[in-house]
């Protein structure tokens, strides 16, 4: 089964890796990310990809980035709402405001509005229906250390997937949550740096290809079943036992 889906945050990371795979099983990706210039690479020429550069925290270009890739794509079957940042780490009294305020930005309303738009077309379209699947992050059950301002907002985003659940159900609008645990990207990479010059264990990670294809299964679903949320990890990371 192949369809159309759209991917925020697709220049880099989860989204990048999400969107080859999408692309080599035949679907029509739309890729949704600020740099044109690494989503160009991250297409790679495929005839199946829509480039649509843009910033996930404007209203306009969201709402155009949807209708953009329906004009290309013919309809919109899965949102991968994926984009987000990790903010500064530390305690709270360390992290500045205007800080705060940017991953809130992203995190929170950027998947609000990526959701906004995208139902908004699964409701008008013909046949109604499709699947919102955001990215919620294991941060969204248990914090890691110093990342108030990413462990906020992914909390916040398990709240939006289940407010969409109930939402959707009405126009076949299905909404289910990836909650991701060590996938080695840039981001984890930084961080396992960091550790290694405080003198701390370097993390469990996975191949970053096991959350893509987390995404691959839960789109290929029909609408008539749904995954509510999955978690998917290092295996050896401290989630379940810790404290």
């Amino acid at each position: 089964m192949s369809g159309t889906i759209l991917i925020t945050g697709a220049s880099s990371g989860i989204g990048a890796e999400t969107a080859r795979l999408f692309l080599r099983e035949g679907w029509t990706v739309g890729l949704f990310a600020r740099r044109a210039d690494l989503l160009e690479e991250v297409a790679g020429g495929a005839r199946n990809a829509v480039v649509l550069p843009g910033d996930v925290t404007d209203a306009d270009a969201v709402e155009g980035a949807v209708a953009g890739f329906v004009a290309r794509a013919g309809r919109l079957d899965v949102l991968f709402n994926n984009a987000g940042l990790f903010g500064v780490a530390g305690p709270i009294d360390e992290v500045p405001v205007d800080v705060w305020r940017q991953v809130v930005d992203v995190n929170l309303t950027g998947m609000f509005l990526a959701a906004r738009a995208a139902f908004g077309q699964m409701r008008r379209q013909d046949p109604q229906g499709g699947r919102i699947i955001n990215n919620g992050s294991i941060s969204a059950h248990v914090p890691r250390e110093g990342a108030v301002c990413y462990t906020a907002t992914k909390h916040a985003i398990t709240g939006l997937t289940r407010q969409l659940s109930l939402d959707g159900r009405p126009f076949d609008i299905a909404c289910g949550q990836l909650d991701i645990g060590n996938a080695k990207t840039p981001l984890l990479e930084e961080l396992a740096a960091r550790n290694a010059a405080a003198g701390l264990p370097e993390p469990h990670m996975m191949d970053v290809a096991h959350a893509a294809e987390a995404v691959l299964n839960m789109a290929r679903l029909p609408l008539s079943a749904n995954v509510q949320f999955m978690t998917i990890m290092a295996t050896k990371m401290p989630y379940i036992g810790r404290g």
